[in-house]
């Protein structure tokens, strides 16, 4: 839409407040909603916020960041239709000098959109989020309880949960995204939403609308969504994975009819380049303590660093679709990941194993889960790190990734992690209590 459309709309719509939406370096949505009739200053980039008051985002000498809407993310949020219309931007932060904040997630990944135009290419990805949908206690506050005993695609029996899952591809649409699946997941109250193929920063502005309206549509409905990677034991936890596409002259260049699977050099080196990064980026892709609880053995999650076709016990996978939906899966993020970020690392990495021919491995046929060690060594099958502490110590060695970040959100995004790896160390678990308690 251009300008002059959404002035137009936003007083056909009868629209009261305008929410100017950005995101930090945590993946978390933050905000300012301003009166609808300061809309003007809005998309005259005039509107201020306080930088230093965003865990990781500005110094409060250098605090005063200025939001520039994004006119292409405009939307009306679809709760708010009784109460009196929000509409909302997704918007990038820059500087006084009128500059970009380096400190912005979108920046980064804005840069890495360049670097790929640079080229002549174009990154397209398609996430699989996955979340568990839970009940809330009398005061509101989540409960740790399963809703359901469904399975993977299960129809029956029809609950709260799959009403509210209705609910929210409904409202996904509402705002613009083109819902291709959704479906019961393999646990108890687990669900997941797919959304189509897109441009990557479409994808990941999409991915935090997602976000945001299964976390609303929840909460009205008295429920609580939670995309924490592995909230219950002994049940598989939620991903997301990311099917990734690269395209040059309207061709997918991961397509080629005439070599082994049809599968082309470049996609090889694109996951050569992955791969080489891949450690650092897992840090990115599984940025809590509790994504680690998720990439264990015996849930379907991926823990051997392989590439395959078809193959689902392999990190990466290339799904059967060839000619323009030829694409790798990457299984390992899970949807605690800042988007921005992710796909900064994945495409950057990719990129660069393009540029300068990384092959990866040979592609595994067997199920590496029943694989034995020895036979694993040999193949040259790799784990990825288990914990948030070791993907951080890959990553504050890794210059290249450095590099992609920028100097300002790699140092903050370590610090912020590092503290929460100390404050996990010293906290007291359940698990320690049960174990303990009684017997010492």
């Amino acid at each position: 839409m251009t300008r002059e459309e959404i002035l137009k709309k936003i007083v056909e719509e009868k629209i009261k407040f305008i929410r100017l939406q950005i995101t930090d370096i945590n993946g978390m949505l933050k905000n300012v909603e301003i009166p609808a009739d300061e809309i003007e200053r809005a998309l005259d980039g005039k509107v201020m916020f306080d930088g230093s008051s965003i865990e990781g985002m500005a110094r409060i000498d250098e605090s005063d960041m200025y939001l520039i809407p994004d006119l292409s993310t405009f939307t009306i949020l679809p709760w708010t239709l009784e109460n009196g219309k929000v509409g909302r931007f997704v918007c990038d932060v820059y500087k006084p000098d009128g500059k970009p904040y380096e400190g912005d997630p979108r920046s980064v990944l804005k840069r890495i959109v360049k670097k790929l135009r640079d080229e002549e290419y174009i990154g397209y990805a398609g996430p699989e989020p996955e979340f568990f949908i839970l009940p809330r206690d009398e005061k509101g506050n989540p409960k740790l309880e399963l809703m359901d005993k469904g399975g993977y695609f299960d129809l029956l029996p029809i609950g709260h949960g799959e009403e509210t899952r209705k609910m929210i591809v409904e409202a996904l649409e509402e705002m613009g995204l083109n819902v291709e699946a959704s479906h019961h997941e393999v646990a108890p109250s687990q669900h997941e939403i797919d959304f189509t193929y897109d441009k990557i920063l479409e994808t990941a502005d999409n991915i935090q609308t997602f976000k945001l309206v299964v976390k609303t549509i929840s909460l009205l409905r008295g429920m609580h969504a939670t995309f924490m990677p592995k909230p219950f034991f002994g049940i598989n936890g939620s991903g997301m994975h990311c099917n990734m596409s690269l395209f040059k002259n309207d061709e997918n260049i991961f397509y080629d009819k005439n070599k082994k699977y049809e599968l082309s050099q470049e996609l090889q080196y694109f996951i050569g380049g992955i791969f080489e990064h891949i450690n650092s980026i897992t840090a990115i892709a599984n940025p809590t303590i509790n994504s680690y609880k998720r990439l264990v053995p015996g849930y379907e999650a991926p823990i051997n660093v392989a590439w395959a076709a078809s193959n689902r016990t392999a990190l990466i996978r290339v799904p059967a679709s060839r000619g323009k939906g030829t694409r790798i899966e990457l299984r390992s993020p899970d949807p605690t990941a800042n988007p921005y970020l992710l796909f900064s690392v994945i495409f950057a990495s990719g990129l660069k194993g393009v540029k300068e021919k990384i092959l990866p491995p040979e592609p595994v046929v067997e199920n590496i889960y029943k694989m034995k060690e020895d036979k694993k060594m040999e193949l040259g099958i790799k784990k990825l790190p288990s914990s948030l502490k070791e993907s951080l110590e890959c990553l504050k060695n890794d210059e290249f990734i450095k590099d992609v970040l920028g100097e300002h959100i790699f140092k903050k995004f370590i610090e912020i992690k590092e503290k929460e790896c100390r404050l996990f160390d010293a906290a007291v678990t359940d698990w320690e209590t049960n174990k303990y308690l009684g017997i010492l």
